[in-house]
């Protein structure tokens, strides 16, 4: 799951970092907001954290877990979570945006802690974590876009540009072929990611992603 760093990405700022480059501003994610938009408590912002981290493991292993049993293992009373996630669409919907974040924030955090190929290559294996999670709730997703298109939109255009940051810097530095494009990487990935359903399905996908990475490196100039 693409969940590494995501406690600690809601306790990140949107100010410039040294290298110019800017965390994910998160002030307005699920983690810092309540169901009414309001800014939350410390208290009740963790309490909502705890349910969406809870949440995001049981509908990865079950997507028809029940919201007491969710409530019940994350510790808190069932109005605790009725009043952060009024429907099941909501939390369903928080676990999907926090996933998206998490992968979003990868894309700031990589670069700085490996080479640019590295980075981009790690950035990859995690989007395979991600869509682990999101093929667990596809059915109840594909159900929700016609209700909110304006959700997915802002999702696949946060990946395409966290497949950018990620991505031009390695182009820049010769080791992928410079005629790559974000939107063909996210596309590659998700395809691949299709067959992640099963733990031998991740595990294919991971070689099959570490292939597409091989095939990004032929005929760049310093691969």
């Amino acid at each position: 799951m693409a969940t590494s760093g995501s406690a600690t990405a809601s306790k990140r700022s949107s100010k410039t970092a040294s290298d110019g480059s800017e965390n994910v501003d998160r002030s307005t994610d699920s983690s810092a907001l309540g169901a009414c938009g309001k800014p939350l408590r410390a208290d009740a912002a963790r309490n909502r954290q705890k349910l969406i981290d809870v949440a995001t493991t049981a509908f990865t292993d079950d997507v028809d877990t029940t919201l007491d049993e969710i409530a019940k293992r994350a510790g808190v009373g069932i109005g605790t979570l009725y009043r952060h996630f009024p429907t099941r669409c909501d939390l369903v919907l928080a676990v999907y945006g926090d996933q998206v974040a998490a992968l979003e924030q990868r894309s700031y955090d990589l670069p700085k802690e490996l080479e640019p190929g590295e980075a981009l290559h790690e950035w990859m294996r995690g989007f395979v974590g991600y869509y682990a999670v999101k093929m667990g709730l596809i059915n109840l997703l594909r159900s929700m876009m016609q209700g909110n298109p304006e959700t997915f939109e802002s999702a696949r255009n946060r990946m395409r540009e966290s497949a950018a940051r990620v991505l031009q810097p390695a182009i820049d530095a010769g080791v992928i072929r410079p005629d790559a494009t974000p939107m063909e990487l996210t596309r590659a990935l998700g395809g691949v990611c299709l067959a992640s359903t099963t733990p031998e399905g991740q595990e294919t996908s991971l070689a099959v992603v570490d292939l597409i990475y091989d095939g990004l490196r032929f005929g760049a100039p310093n691969a």
